[in-house]
């Protein structure tokens, strides 16, 4: 057995190489040109299966990345997985504002309403998917997307 083994899933995500390409190669290793380019979808359809609540998160959220040119057909479940978590919170949200957070357990007295769970659950997996997808201003910040163009001085060419 050799000496360093690589166990998929520790340690930092590595960056993305055109990333490393637009910041410059800050440090200057060598980049990886086997990294698969996929490409960029520009417009999609809301899957019909997804909730009411899900479809209006679907068509937000893939306008706002088919814009800035960053989606994928390999982020599409992500986007799906995303949608469904925020339907699903909504749902637990709305059975904790009915029904308060506590609610009478099978002998009688209070206990934690499950949707507590469900909206806690939830919240995780909108925060883990929406990372990945750039939906949080941490994340955003390390997306690569369409070249931009500069907004220079109007009258710098005269």
């Amino acid at each position: 057995m050799s000496g360093t083994q690589i166990v998929a899933g520790r340690g930092r995500k590595p960056k993305p190489t055109a990333r490393k390409r637009a910041a410059g190669n800050p440090g200057k290793r060598k980049l990886n040109d086997q990294e698969p380019d996929f490409s960029i979808i520009h417009s999609v359809e809301t899957p019909e299966w997804l909730s009411e609540n899900a479809r209006v998160m679907f068509k937000l959220v893939t306008d706002e990345l088919c814009r800035e040119q960053v989606l994928t057909a390999t982020d599409l479940h992500n986007v799906e997985a995303f949608c469904t978590s925020y339907s699903n919170w909504r749902l637990a949200q709305s059975e904790i504002d009915q029904n308060g957070i506590t609610v009478e357990g099978a002998m009688g007295g209070l206990i934690k309403n499950p949707a507590v769970t469900v909206a806690n659950e939830s919240l995780r997996q909108l925060v883990t998917f929406g990372s990945l997808l750039g939906l949080d201003p941490s994340s955003r910040s390390r997306l690569i997307g369409a070249a931009k163009k500069p907004a220079g001085n109007q009258f710098s060419e005269f």
